[in-house]
């Protein structure tokens, strides 16, 4: 995916993938969406260093929010850098919020991002609307994964 193009829009390069989201909720549906950043942080980001444990996606006074997505302090900055854990605008349109905002409405749906990257010279984050995973949920996933892997295997020393 490193600087190829999709489709004839700028090249893509992933910064960070929330596998713990992939995990624990069934993503139903995905909104791509750009995200206020300060200098510092898109430096930091382009170290690829960025923690998704926590982070959420709020809506509130007509905007969307990144709440807990910890982008630590750059260490080159000069005085002052960045707050890690502060609040962080996403990009949408208004229609775009209300039409999240309907869908999060819903028992048991929440917002979390996916992953963060950039496309051409943009941050943009991949949000997810999901709905949370049980334990049995979880636990079934995990059989099927290692049955896979058995069958690979078993494959494989046949050849």
């Amino acid at each position: 995916m490193i600087g190829r193009r999709e489709g004839s829009g700028p090249p893509i390069r992933p910064v960070a993938v929330n596998r713990r989201a992939w995990h624990d909720f069934h993503v139903e549906e995905k909104i791509e969406a750009g995200i206020e950043l300060a200098g510092s942080e898109v430096k930091v980001l382009r170290t690829n260093k960025v923690d998704f444990q926590g982070a959420h996606v709020k809506i509130s006074g007509g905007q969307a929010w990144l709440i807990h997505l910890n982008i630590p302090p750059y260490e080159k900055a000069s005085v002052g850098g960045h707050d890690p854990l502060r609040p962080r605008r996403l990009l949408l349109h208004a229609r775009e919020i209300a039409r999240l905002e309907a869908r999060l409405a819903a028992e048991g749906r929440t917002a979390v991002p996916l992953s963060l990257y950039f496309k051409g010279p943009w941050v943009k984050v991949e949000v997810g609307v999901c709905r949370g995973k049980s334990r049995g949920d979880k636990r079934h996933k995990m059989r099927e994964a290692e049955q896979k892997k058995a069958l690979a295997r078993a494959r494989l020393r046949r050849r």
